[in-house]
């Protein structure tokens, strides 16, 4: 048998490729757009990818269905409940799926969306199960959220009760030894609490992960429709997209350099250009108009939280990641990036964009503190409720990262803006952003809310 695990940190995402070598008859579960290491591990393996399975509508990422369809004439499954525009097998709960020696075993496990599902693997019919692959039900170290489906909506709460079910009465009933292989790792806004480890077991999580444990339905709901991250708005974009046919993404495309005086133009036309170089080095000098987010960081997620899906984007590159960040946007959707400007190593930008040239604001716990004395700055605290509940510095306004592009009109404009967030790299996008949004005097706090917290503990 065939297992394989492709994870990609820039969303936290897993997906699979599962393989029966004595009959060279494969499945995907969970493929993102670009499916080249699918088609080159099929191929390694002597395998024929016949099938594509989707847990569930994705909302964080565009799924690779429609491309591997395209590459391979596969069949695309998914859960009874699903609705889509395009042919699907639907699959109910309790149906095998035969690849020769090696079975797959359909589990209905609601509570994420509505037509989530597992995958059980045997190596053999009616062997004892190895694996089961859990989408965005059962995570390392947590459960999937339940609102992203309709969020505000009162199904929240059923499926919240779904997810209980499935927890207790499906998925905890497996046998301790089978490997848990979810669609999510640490970092993912699919849910609170996920670990940076890959992969475990029922046993493991059934005596480690604090959502599993025994409890009252009412107490897990409680816990559940808490503090999750907030959703990026592309989220409901890629989760419409997941469910009818669109345009698909040309795995050899390469998006063109632009000169300075296109990237200009694009900048008088308020295209949003995203500079993808670290914060540290945007901080030092960037284009006036320009947004940051770091290629060394959740690019692809961040990318979606400042562009609307379609919307043209350019790229501040340096040279050799220009490409594959286009990519990792295109991931999410985002497949209108016009071009990319490189920037040496110096960090210097091209002479003709001499004038645009600025440095980024960043302050101090010591000088955030005096601004707070002085009542002569508006605070806002840019992470997610979670992380909020933990602590916050006083006075501060919450405004997560996430809905900061349609909040701005709370922000007061008569003070200094300071934004900060847990470390300092998402505070640096949100500060971008204002300022991309004509915010004057507008800054970052250094360290974010580590930093803020280690300071006055040192008093």
């Amino acid at each position: 048998m065939i297992l394989e695990q492709y994870y990609i940190e820039c969303l936290s995402h897993a997906s699979y490729l599962i393989g029966d070598q004595s009959s060279g008859r494969a499945v995907v579960v969970d493929p993102r757009r670009d499916i080249t290491e699918y088609l080159a591990d099929a191929k390694k393996y002597g395998l024929t990818i016949e099938g594509v399975i989707n847990t569930h509508f994705h909302a964080d990422f565009v799924s690779g269905h429609l491309e591997l369809v395209d590459a391979t004439g596969a069949w695309i499954g998914f859960g009874e409940a699903a609705e889509t525009d395009y042919p699907i097998r639907r699959l109910a709960h309790g149906e095998h799926l035969s690849l020769g020696e090696v079975d797959l075993e359909i589990l209905s496990t609601p509570g994420h969306t509505w037509e989530s599902i597992s995958v059980l693997v045997r190596e053999q019919a009616g062997a004892e199960p190895v694996a089961v692959l859990t989408g965005d039900s059962l995570f390392i170290g947590d459960v999937g959220r339940p609102d992203l489906v309709n969020i505000g909506d009162s199904s929240t709460g059923d499926l919240a009760r779904a997810m209980y079910r499935t927890i207790h009465e499906t998925l905890m009933r497996l046998p301790d030894s089978v490997t848990v292989m979810p669609a999510h790792g640490a970092g993912s806004s699919c849910g609170k609490n996920l670990s940076t480890e890959l992969t475990s077991t029922i046993g493991e999580q059934r005596l480690t992960n604090p959502s599993v444990q025994p409890m009252s339905e009412d107490a897990f709901v409680a816990m559940l429709t808490q503090g999750q991250p907030a959703a990026p708005a592309y989220f409901a974009s890629d989760a419409a997209m997941n469910k009818r046919v669109h345009p698909l993404l040309r795995q050899d495309r390469e998006v063109p350099e632009m000169t300075p005086g296109q990237l200009r133009q694009a900048l008088d036309a308020r295209v949003r250009v995203v500079d993808a170089r670290p914060v540290e080095d945007f901080a030092t000098g960037h284009l006036r108009g320009t947004v940051n987010v770091g290629f060394d960081g959740r690019f692809a997620e961040t990318g979606g939280m400042v562009a609307d899906v379609g919307e043209p984007v350019a790229l501040i590159t340096y040279p050799g990641q220009e490409q594959e960040a286009a990519l990792r946007l295109a991931r999410v959707g985002s497949d209108n990036v016009l071009g990319y400007l490189n920037v040496g190593p110096d960090g210097r930008f091209p002479a003709e964009l001499a004038d645009l040239v600025q440095p980024a604001a960043r302050i101090t716990v010591a000088e955030l503190d005096a601004l707070l004395a002085d009542d002569a700055v508006t605070l806002v605290d840019i992470r997610n409720p979670g992380e909020r509940e933990a602590g916050a510095i006083p006075g501060s306004v919450h405004i997560p990262l996430a809905q900061l592009r349609t909040r701005v009109g709370e922000i007061p404009t008569g003070k200094p803006v300071v934004l900060h967030c847990a470390g300092g790299w998402r505070s640096s996008v949100a500060a971008s952003l204002l300022r991309a949004n004509d915010f004057e005097q507008v800054s970052d706090l250094l360290g974010g809310y580590h930093a803020w917290v280690d300071a006055h503990a040192a008093v």
